[in-house]
């Protein structure tokens, strides 16, 4: 029996960017509701009690599946539709897209987003004043020491985790590709990492990410040019 796949998020979210990403690449279907998260929502938190995106909702018949938030998601999608598989088809790249997708979403997240996309995104959506410089400073030099160690991986790699596509390039592109709406990633200064990212938005399930607009948060000019 079919299911009918709801995504609820938020388009500039780098956890809910992933989830897009691997429902895209799967080529699973999935109806969309975007949520303002930082308002808590009482149907989002019903749902997640933390108040996070995203959530995808799996409807078959009266049953619902609710799962909350990317990681949950992505186990989910990989152990039910297994093609094509986005863990790699060895142990080792399957230990290493692990690795990386840990490395994006708490040192990367905490390091790099935590100060730039708060300073750019979050204070905007939550009226609170002007980005603090030297926030931004520190978030920009963490980016460059991050960028370093991609370039580094890819110097011997096709993708971030080996010879394969999988959730560790979605991962740093959906946090690349948000950091990149905002015009900070200095990507002539990163030849490989510049060549990686393109080829990620050329494919057809990042076509989505591109399009996204929120009120009052331009992109930069950029961020759609898959010849940038």
């Amino acid at each position: 029996m079919s299911l009918d796949l709801t995504l609820h998020h938020f388009p500039l979210d780098p956890a809910s960017r992933q989830v897009r990403l691997a429902l895209g690449e799967k080529r699973l279907p999935f109806a969309e509701e975007q949520v303002r998260y930082w308002e808590r929502p009482a149907s989002l938190v019903k749902m997640n009690p933390s108040g996070l995106t995203p959530v995808l909702v799996a409807a078959n018949g009266r049953d619902n599946l609710v799962l909350c938030e990317a990681r949950a998601i992505l186990d989910h999608l990989e152990e039910t539709y297994p093609e094509p598989p986005l863990l790699g088809r060895d142990a080792a790249e399957r230990a290493e897209a692990r690795r990386l997708l840990q490395w994006f979403d708490r040192k990367f997240d905490y390091e790099v987003g935590g100060f730039l996309l708060h300073e750019k995104m979050e204070k905007r959506l939550l009226g609170l004043g002007a980005p603090d410089l030297a926030a931004m400073r520190a978030g920009r030099e963490a980016l460059r020491a991050h960028l370093v160690y991609v370039e580094t991986l890819l110097a011997g790699r096709e993708w971030l985790a080996g010879r394969r596509l999988s959730l560790a390039d979605f991962a740093a592109a959906a946090h690349l590709s948000v950091i990149d709406y905002f015009g900070d990633v200095p990507w002539k200064d990163f030849p490989a990492v510049k060549t990686w990212y393109m080829k990620l938005k050329s494919r057809p399930c990042f076509r989505p990410l591109l399009a996204d607009r929120w009120p009052g948060l331009a992109p930069a000019q950029h961020y759609d040019d898959l010849d940038f």
